[in-house]
């Protein structure tokens, strides 16, 4: 079991940047996916990205390929999420998740099942 804490968020303009932290508690957060997922208000909620348990790949939602980049750090325990030139459709609460299964290689991280959420952070992107 894995508990997550995320951080970062806040209130920025219209082609800022942010990074969203999330800490992992545990010793076996090398074993899990882990992912980022939105959710603005009145929408569901959507991936945004993933990187898998070594970090050698990444996964991203087209509409923020080229802005954020989603990395980790298996020795601290953290995923990370770079947001760059931020546009106020980013606007959203920020979760991130992981996922300890393993998937047939051709499965999209975005429809992992991801059993553990963090509590979520908020970002706010002004025009």
């Amino acid at each position: 079991q894995v508990q997550l804490v995320e951080s970062g968020g806040g209130l920025v303009q219209a082609g800022g940047s942010l990074r969203l932290s999330c800490a992992a508690s545990g010793r076996t957060f090398s074993t899990y996916t882990m992912g980022w997922f939105r959710q603005a208000p009145g929408k569901e909620r959507e991936f945004v990205a993933a990187i898998s348990r070594s970090g050698g790949n990444t996964y991203y939602v087209d509409s923020v390929k080229g802005r954020f980049t989603i990395s980790r750090d298996n020795a601290k325990n953290t995923v990370s999420l770079q947001m760059n030139s931020l546009k106020p459709e980013d606007t959203a609460v920020y979760y991130c998740a992981a996922d300890q299964r393993l998937y047939a290689a051709s499965r999209s991280p975005s429809s992992y099942r991801y059993d553990y959420w963090g509590q979520g952070t908020q970002v706010t992107v002004s025009s």
